[in-house]
């Protein structure tokens, strides 16, 4: 009966050291698991926190790395190819972008864009409106060109230039900063302007020189004796 008694109880000490180790074993396991599984999360949520998003109007939101906000445009590379082309989308079509850093930047009150021929002609179309600043320097040229009898060298050199001079920010008298900050826009009224100012120098020089030839030929009468 003893040997039988000795065998069960090691029997049982066996069996309460198995399930002891397997236990032990299920435990260690299910820890390396969840060990595991919050690296991964922690890993692909610093991923994402790494990463720019871009907000489409249309409700799509792309995963990128922003390389420029211009005026006009935005300039980014897909996430999945950052060593290949630079693409660029309107920030019309944006709604949002959240940058890596928490930041964000909300276009959801700009407006459809035109397109550049477009922005070009209206700023083109304002300057011939707006743009009233050529006056002075057109009246310096016509003052210069109406001296009597060297009226030719004195506006001729007056007008050459002031004609090559852009007309400066300042005195370009535009309705809508916003607008100027758009570059075919700027462009095509900057280019009206400048030949707004050209024409109304020539206008005033011939106009002066016209001046001066009438009046010396008057001084030229006046002085020679009858």
């Amino acid at each position: 009966m003893e040997f039988i008694f000795r065998i069960i109880l090691n029997i049982k000490i066996f069996l309460i050291n198995f399930c002891e180790k397997l236990t032990l074993t299920i435990l260690k396991s299910r820890c390396m698991k969840n060990l595991l599984l919050i690296i991964l999360f922690a890993c692909s949520s610093n991923f994402i926190k790494a990463q720019d998003t871009l907000t489409m109007r249309s409700g799509e939101n792309v995963i990128v790395k922003i390389i420029e906000v211009g005026s006009n445009e935005v300039k980014y590379k897909k996430i999945e190819n950052l060593n290949g082309p630079i693409f660029a989308t309107l920030k019309s079509d944006l709604y949002l972008i959240r940058y890596e850093n928490g930041s964000k930047d909300d276009f959801s009150n700009i407006g459809k864009v035109a397109n550049t021929q477009e922005l070009y002609t209206q700023g083109y179309n304002d300057a011939l409106k707006y743009y009233k600043s050529y006056k002075v320097t057109g009246n310096s040229v016509l003052l210069a060109s109406a001296f009597p009898m060297y009226g030719f060298m004195f506006g001729g050199a007056t007008a050459a230039l002031t004609s090559l001079a852009e007309p400066s920010d300042e005195n370009l008298d535009y309705p809508d900063m916003s607008l100027m900050k758009n570059e075919y826009y700027a462009n095509g009224y900057k280019t009206a302007a400048k030949n707004i100012k050209r024409k109304k120098i020539l206008a005033n020089f011939l106009t002066g020189l016209a001046i001066s030839i009438g009046s010396s030929v008057a001084i030229a009468a006046a002085l020679s004796p009858h």
